[in-house]
């Protein structure tokens, strides 16, 4: 019989149970501000082809074995990878911006990961010590756990043990406002809590050992999972709903010839920023990472007086969980259906290169990293003067502080250049001064270099997109 609770929520006992164990239990709720966290970063000493030694973080060398997965007799181009250091210092961020006081780290470095426990017993050990002394609530690892290694990390721990993929999940889950924000972060917390429901304690299990207890019937573990699986398939169903209503909308846009364009980049680049700086709009800009999860189109209006749509998205990070990425593939098709992508990077990153590196690689997932592209390089407010007044745009490079309204001009113009939709030409006209609505049109919505009126007639020399050409045809003067 379901209780009051679970007929008020219209879910299943167990599939509240085990939800409430993903958002409250296992992870670090928005309340619990003051929960102190260990972290553990683990750094995997692999060899080259010249048989030197690097130091790569155990995620970092899954993605650039995919990355570099080339057809054979093709070299593949080196990849900017970030040390274990730099993946524990991002770690930290996201601790920081999940609402978690950092007490303590330790990077330990092996040759291969413990298939048991990630770091070895003795390591664990070691941390146990350390968390205790440090008071810590939970321990964060820098790498993703498999279920097993959770669960024994936990035991001889004895704290809550999270992993980087569920910490993101956790960010994800406190920053998303919109009903799709919140359906696509549950789908990607069911996805991840499927594989850890085993073992969590035997009395997840109807059936025991002994007399009495032996029989047909279904264990517990069985049955929370099928309904798990069918909450899955019910949220599934509402997401492709939310596709189909995104689809319809970017069918009617696509009716008029306005063009999309997409900002795309690394979590906490200033994409938001440069959306409020290029919109006028009102957005969250915030220094914590993932700010951004609810999709946001707003109208600009370029030089050529051409309108285009642009597009704020979610952030990407190393090694986004491909249960997001997949869940948040209807938000993410504005990429792919967009006419010019802005990758917006931090000028002022000492890692923008391993940052562009990852960005690449969703980008390539996305099946959208032969798109039209303009590289917007931001915060050059936080250089030095001398390394600012070294910076050079170029055709595919623009130099910009978003805060500051620097280089924004240059960007409009350069996006103007690069769109093919409604393309702009320049036309002489001749239209009866009693023509004002359409005088009035050109001078909203086209570029106008010369006036003269003559006999009750305006000639004009004028810059307008196609779209507007097309009105104005029966008074356009041909040479």
């Amino acid at each position: 019989m379901r209780s009051a609770e679970s007929k008020k929520s219209g879910k299943p006992d167990a599939v509240r149970r085990a939800i409430r164990g993903v958002r409250a239990s296992e992870k670090i709720d928005a309340r619990d501000s003051g929960e102190r966290a260990f972290l553990v970063g683990l750094d995997l000493r692999v060899r080259s082809r010249n048989s030197a030694k690097r130091s790569l973080t155990a995620n970092a060398q899954a993605s650039r074995d995919a990355a570099t997965s080339v057809s054979p007799g093709t070299k593949a181009p080196p990849i900017p990878e970030f040390s274990a250091q730099e993946s524990l210092d991002e770690l930290r961020t996201l601790a920081t911006s999940a609402g978690a006081v950092v007490v303590g780290e330790v990077l330990q470095k092996r040759d291969r990961p413990d298939p048991a426990t990630l770091i070895g017993g003795g390591k664990l050990e070691e941390i146990e010590g350390a968390a205790a002394s440090a008071d810590a609530d939970l321990i964060l690892f820098d790498h993703d756990l498999s279920p097993s290694q959770q669960r024994n990390i936990e035991r001889i721990l004895h704290r809550r043990v999270i992993d980087r993929t569920q910490l993101i999940l956790d960010i994800f889950a406190r920053h998303a406002k919109t009903r799709e924000g919140q359906l696509q972060v549950e789908l990607a917390q069911l996805e991840y809590m499927l594989p850890r429901l085993a073992g969590r304690g035997v009395e997840m299990s109807q059936l025991g050992g002994g007399i009495g207890t032996r029989g047909p019937g279904e264990t517990q573990l069985e049955t929370d999972r099928r309904k798990i699986y069918r909450r899955i398939r019910h949220v599934k169903e509402q997401i492709e709903n939310v596709r189909r209503i995104r689809a319809q909308q970017r069918q009617r846009r696509e009716s008029v010839p306005v063009a999309t364009v997409a900002l795309v980049g690394y979590t906490n680049a200033g994409k938001s920023t440069l959306f409020n700086a290029l919109t006028k709009a009102e957005v969250l800009a915030s220094s914590q990472m993932f700010a951004t999860l609810d999709p946001t189109i707003r109208g600009v209006e370029l030089p050529s007086r051409r309108r285009v749509l642009l597009s704020d998205t979610v952030g990407f990070i190393r090694n986004l969980p491909h249960t997001l990425v997949s869940a948040f593939r209807a938000t993410l098709e504005e990429v792919q259906k967009a006419a010019l992508v802005l990758h917006v990077s931090d000028a002022g990153s000492p890692l923008t290169a391993e940052q562009d590196a990852q960005v690449e690689l969703v980008l390539k997932e996305l099946e959208a990293e032969k798109k039209p592209r303009l590289h917007v390089m931001n915060k050059i407010d936080l250089l030095e003067p001398k390394q600012r007044e070294a910076l050079l745009d170029d055709e595919r490079t623009v130099h910009v502080s978003a805060v500051r309204g620097v280089g924004i001009a240059t960007l409009l113009e350069r996006i103007d250049q690069l769109l093919e939709e409604d393309p702009v030409s320049r036309v002489r006209l001749s239209i009866p001064q009693k023509e004002g609505k359409v005088l009035a049109m050109l001078a909203a919505q086209s570029r106008i270099y010369s006036r003269e009126y003559r006999d009750g007639v305006v000639e004009m020399e004028a810059e307008a997109p196609e779209s507007v050409v097309r009105r104005v045809r029966e008074f356009v003067v041909k040479s």
